[in-house]
């Protein structure tokens, strides 16, 4: 089963998504990693190639098309990615969509211990990223990133580890695949 969990920075998406990966064994892409490759590609750094990105549609379809030709080519895969649960909807894929939220303070405090920075300041670069991002799915994709109702599940985490969080999803997807098993022995 694919597995596709989206969420904004600091909402703990990549963490849990490691843990499923890992739990149910399936293979883990993280789409920042592909982001991050492409602009290292280009000899530019991330924060650079996000302004480039606004400008240049091409840089968001090669990077949604490398995450999609990997989502079709795999069966059990934990695809993680701000937009991945829109575009495997898009692009009619099947996946188990999941969304995973936590407050805007949370997130801030989250990447601030993580990269030993201000909070203040992590908050303040989160919300340009944030705004750049969003503006610029609207503009190629026409997605509001806070949408929900693309989702199979939508999970806050703000006051929930990461384990309980992936203990959630496994959940469902055993749930799922135990309803699709009985199915195919009528």
């Amino acid at each position: 089963m694919r597995i596709a969990i989206s969420g904004p920075p600091g909402s703990g998406k990549t963490t849990v998504s490691e843990i499923v990966s890992e739990r149910m064994g399936y293979r883990l892409v993280l789409v920042g990693q592909i982001f991050r490759e492409m602009a290292s590609e280009r000899g530019v750094d991330l924060e650079k190639f996000g302004r480039f990105a606004e400008e240049d549609e091409t840089i968001d379809r090669e990077l949604d098309a490398r995450m999609v030709a990997i989502a079709r080519e795999s069966k059990d895969v934990v695809i993680e990615g701000r937009l991945t649960g829109a575009l495997m909807k898009r692009f009619e894929i099947s996946a188990l969509k999941v969304h995973i939220d936590a407050s805007e303070e949370v997130r801030s405090d989250r990447i601030a211990k993580r990269e030993e920075k201000p909070a203040d300041s992590v908050l303040r670069d989160m919300q340009v990223r944030e705004r750049s991002e969003t503006k610029r799915y609207r503009a190629y994709y026409g997605i509001d990133p806070s949408d929900k109702s693309i989702y199979d599940i939508w999970i806050d985490s703000s006051n929930r580890t990461p384990e309980e969080v992936a203990e959630n999803i496994v959940s469902e997807v055993n749930g799922r695949c135990a309803n699709e098993a009985s199915q195919d022995g009528r």
